[in-house]
């Protein structure tokens, strides 16, 4: 593993990888610190390490903090190193949301040397979920694909399920939940807001730094992909429709420079937003063609659509990417129902979607 070094070059400014291990400056007193993933598409979370230092006294904020892998773990603590520092120096951990790539590795830490670690109020109840010791992760995605009318795939993640052993190591309930609109001061100067972004999960929060034109956007406005939607163990109703106004939300905001959990720097908040919204009416109107045709299942309807930047099939994707495009195509047909231009039955545990 190459030590990473304190750079301005930011490879992802100039369509490099933004993958590639570092310690890069995005803005005064901000420090992108890509993390690796293990087997996942994403490959990499972006940790920010915001400077703050109190009365003389050095410390350091982080926005997120990976996933509690030892690789993960000995990348950040080498990219302390090169900003003059160690994890005895983080004072806190502000993680956007319970997902184990964002808020693991902060339990670790705070096990070995104290720091604080925040989230988001409205995950109180999926962590409560999640250090359940009954908890499984199949608790839900099983009895969900099966009502989108998907048994075989619902049998499959089933079987894994029972032989899967979960590792709790990382999962501890936090030191505190953050309010929406409530503020966090960092060092003696910075000040970030908390904005409830619901949707990638019900209780996701962004932080805006209004004064220096930055928004740390955790999975709610990704650079070049769009986030899962409602995948977390206790799922809200129509988390689809939650994450539409989250993102309206943020685009009646002052404009930003965004900075994502996942992917490249450089792109501005409200170009990206709006074209999150265009991808969602797209797809939106794409799934009420294919029930026009007669597709009354989500998985029946999720078939008819094409999948990733790459316009997969439907059959050519994994099992955890077809279960995440399923439930999607599923959120997708809840909203057009709430817009009331479909209908919706059950018959005998299956949802099934019509023309009004």
């Amino acid at each position: 593993m190459v030590a990473p070094t304190v750079t301005d070059d930011d490879p992802s400014l100039s369509g490099g990888d933004w993958t590639e291990s570092g310690v890069f400056r995005v803005a005064e007193g901000v420090y992108r610190i890509p993390l690796p993933l293990p087997n996942d598409g994403l490959r990499a979370v972006n940790v920010y390490a915001v400077a703050d230092e109190r009365g003389g006294d050095p410390g350091w904020t982080l926005v997120d903090s990976g996933w509690a892998l030892e690789e993960s773990r000995a990348l950040l603590e080498k990219a302390m190193r090169a900003l003059g520092s160690d994890l005895r120096e983080v004072r806190r951990f502000l993680v956007t949301h319970s997902h184990r790539d964002h808020y693991t590795q902060a339990v670790t830490v705070r096990r070995e040397f104290g720091a604080e670690v925040l989230i988001g109020a409205g995950e109180r109840v999926n962590l409560e979920r999640v250090v359940d010791p009954g908890h499984t992760e199949t608790d839900n995605s099983v009895p969900r694909l099966r009502r989108a009318g998907a048994p075989k795939l619902a049998a499959a993640f089933e079987r894994a399920g029972r032989d899967h052993v979960r590792d709790m190591s990382g999962w501890l309930l936090p030191d505190g939940y953050l309010e929406d609109r409530s503020t966090v001061v960092v060092g003696e100067s910075r000040t970030l807001e908390v904005i409830e972004t619901p949707g990638h999960t019900r209780g996701h929060v962004v932080f805006a730094d209004d004064a220096n034109d930055l928004l740390f956007a955790g999975d709610h406005v990704l650079p070049r992909i769009t986030p899962s939607i409602g995948l977390e163990p206790v799922p809200t109703a129509s988390p689809l429709s939650a994450f539409l106004t989250s993102l309206q939300l943020i685009r009646e905001r002052p404009d930003a420079a965004l900075l994502p959990a996942h992917g490249a720097v450089g792109r501005r908040v409200h170009e990206r937003v709006d074209e999150l919204l265009a991808h969602h009416g797209a797809r939106l109107d794409a799934s009420l063609a294919a029930v026009r045709e007669g597709r009354h299942t989500p998985y029946l309807v999720a078939q008819a659509l094409p999948w990733t930047r790459r316009n997969h099939a439907l059959a050519d994707l994994d099992r955890w990417n077809a279960m995440l495009a399923i439930l999607e195509t599923q959120h997708h047909l809840e909203v057009l129902v709430e817009r009331g231009a479909l209908t919706r039955t059950e018959q005998e545990g299956v949802l099934h979607y019509a023309l009004p």
